[in-house]
């Protein structure tokens, strides 16, 4: 094991399972329900990431809670036909947990929707804790949902990596003082990630193990 890092953070949407297309659905689903005809795909991209509260009520204050539920009813109704898994990811978690590294998800998906993703992956066996946003009062990039990960974990922010596929993970990682990587299939792109200065870049799941000192 590397003798520096022993704990590793996932996020979960676009980082271990694609759940693009459903949370680009969800998202034409709702604000066409809102506003016909004034949203496109393009659009919506800015959206992946942060928590549905902090996205509707930058639309819409007042019709936000509305809107969060429209969105949830439409992702869970459509989640397993939608979800799909990333190439490596199962291997390497599986390699992780079996070398003893400490594993925990910490995501700005609701808990049980988490569990859902994980139970229809085949991973939720391998995680040691999961923090969901009804679970903490701050989302990524505040530290706190890290911070509870770790406490959790009963591991420290030196030995801890934060992997995830959006600015919110690298900075959250940055902000709790974690390592951070980031992820090349990323739906907003390598470069888009490079801004935030992750520690490293991942062009598949399985380069984890090498940076871990993990041999295949």
């Amino acid at each position: 094991m590397n003798n520096k890092i022993t704990t590793i953070l996932f996020d979960l949407d676009g980082t271990l399972i694609n759940t693009n297309e459903l949370i680009i659905a969800s998202f034409l689903h709702t604000l066409n329900h809102f506003y016909p005809g004034k949203y496109e795909r393009k659009d919506v991209l800015p959206f992946i990431g942060p928590s549905l509260f902090e996205t509707f009520s930058a639309i819409d204050e007042e019709k936000m809670d509305e809107m969060v539920r429209v969105y949830r009813e439409f992702n869970i109704a459509n989640h397993d036909d939608l979800v799909e898994e990333f190439d490596g990811v199962y291997d390497t978690i599986q390699s992780l947990k079996d070398k003893g590294f400490k594993l925990g998800i910490v995501s700005t998906k609701m808990y049980d929707v988490i569990l859902k993703g994980l139970h229809l992956t085949k991973l939720h066996s391998f995680f040691d804790c999961i923090i969901g946003l009804d679970q903490v009062v701050k989302a990524k990039p505040n530290p706190e949902p890290i911070y509870k990960a770790l406490d959790l974990l009963e591991a420290n922010t030196e030995e801890a990596l934060m992997v995830g596929d959006n600015y919110h993970d690298i900075l959250g990682g940055k902000n709790a003082g974690t390592k951070t990587a980031g992820v090349s299939w990323s739906i907003k792109g390598r470069d888009y990630l490079q801004q935030f200065k992750p520690d490293f870049m991942l062009e598949n799941m399985r380069d984890l193990l090498p940076i871990l000192g993990v041999k295949e």
